[in-house]
């Protein structure tokens, strides 16, 4: 009876060292930004890869072209396999200037009532460095 009572309790000391590991751990990750939801940051970050993937495809473009493409020529050309132009709310578009360019994505804002939630606008350029702006 004694062994099941150590046994018991030396679970139970695991439990504990184990869980305020995972709350240390936790509380010590650094978010996107501030006021953004764990969720909205993955959605965010899955933003970016697309308009990453976008101004890729639209450098390869205008290799080929010597201009700058709009989204549906990227698509109708073969040179972006992707074919949704948006996610998670988010709409893109792309803004060409001669051989420059600049890739955004926009999401609506969130209704009046909405608190602590943060959709920023996110761009990439011809450089393929990626922006955020409120």
């Amino acid at each position: 009876m004694r062994g099941r009572g150590f046994g018991f309790v030396s679970l139970l000391l695991a439990l504990l060292v184990v869980g305020g590991i995972y709350y240390y751990h936790i509380r010590s990750t650094p978010t996107a930004a501030k006021d953004t939801a764990v969720t909205q940051a993955i959605s965010i970050t899955g933003v970016q890869s697309d308009l990453l993937t976008i101004a890729h495809s639209e450098r390869q473009f205008i290799v080929q072209n010597d201009r700058c493409g709009s989204f549906d020529e990227l698509i109708s050309s073969g040179t972006l396999s992707m074919s949704r132009t948006e996610r998670d709310g988010y709409v893109y578009s792309v803004d060409c200037s001669g051989t420059g360019f600049t890739v955004v994505a926009r999401h609506a804002p969130p209704p009046p009532d909405v608190t602590g939630v943060r959709y920023p606008t996110v761009s990439v350029d011809q450089t393929l460095r990626v922006r955020q702006s409120d």
